[in-house]
C-alpha cells in the first residue's frame, strides 16, 4: 500500500491527489482515508507543503462529489442501482443510504465522508432527490474540508506512526459508522426540537 501510494505522489504529485480523490469519492475502491493520512505524513516528512496538499485533497473530493451529484441528477437511481454493485456499492448500502438521507440529507451530505461507504452514496441521493446545487454546495463543500483537513492533518501530527489510522479504521469500521450516524441523528433530533419550540 505504502509503495503504490508513493509511486503516486512521486510521479504525478498534487494532480495525483485531486485524481486519487475524485475516484475514491465517486466509489473507486482506494482507500481514502488512509490516502489523507499518508498525505500528512509526506508533509510531516517534508516531501510536499501543507497548504497546497490540503488545496488538492479539497479539490479532488469537491470534484469527486460534484460529479457524483452530476450523474444523480442525469442518470438518476436505476445508474445506481445497475452500476453501484461494481464500484463496491451495494443494493443493500443504497437503501439503508436512501432511509438515512430521507431523514439526515443535509447533515449526512456533511458528515458522510466519515462513514464508509456511505460517502460514496450521499450526492446520488441529492441528485437524485432534486436538490439544488445550493442547498448541496452548502453542506457537501465544507465537508469536504473538514474530512480533508482532518486525515492530512493527523497524518503530520503522527508523523512515522501514521499507519495507526489504517489499523483503526479497518478494525473499528462498523464503531465508526454507528458512531458518525448517531451524531447526525442526535443533531437533527435537536434541530427539530429547535424547530418546533421557535
Amino acid at each position: 500500500m505504502e509503495h503504490q501510494l508513493t509511486y503516486l505522489l512521486s510521479h504525478f504529485g498534487y494532480y495525483g491527489i485531486i485524481l486519487a480523490l475524485i475516484g475514491g469519492i465517486i466509489g473507486l475502491p482506494l482507500p481514502d482515508e488512509i490516502l489523507l493520512t499518508f498525505i500528512g505524513y509526506c508533509v510531516f516528512q517534508g516531501n510536499i507543503a501543507y497548504i497546497p496538499s490540503l488545496l488538492s485533497a479539497f479539490l479532488g473530493t469537491s470534484g469527486g462529489i460534484s460529479l457524483s451529484y452530476l450523474l444523480g441528477i442525469k442518470l438518476g437511481l436505476p445508474f445506481l442501482t445497475r452500476f453501484g454493485p461494481r464500484l463496491h456499492i451495494t443494493e443493500d448500502k443504497i437503501n439503508k443510504t436512501r432511509q438515512l438521507f430521507t431523514k439526515l440529507g443535509p447533515y449526512l451530505l456533511f458528515i458522510g465522508y466519515f462513514i464508509p461507504g456511505i460517502r460514496h452514496i450521499t450526492a446520488y441521493l441529492a441528485g437524485i432527490n432534486g436538490y439544488s446545487f445550493k442547498k448541496f454546495a452548502r453542506y457537501a463543500y465544507p465537508g469536504a474540508l473538514l474530512w480533508s483537513f482532518t486525515f492530512i492533518t493527523l497524518g503530520r501530527s503522527l508523523g512515522g506512526n501514521w499507519k495507526i489510522i489504517a489499523m483503526y479504521i479497518s478494525k473499528y469500521r462498523i464503531y465508526l459508522m454507528l458512531a458518525a450516524v448517531s451524531i447526525i441523528w442526535g443533531a437533527y433530533l435537536f434541530w427539530k426540537r429547535r424547530q418546533k419550540l421557535q
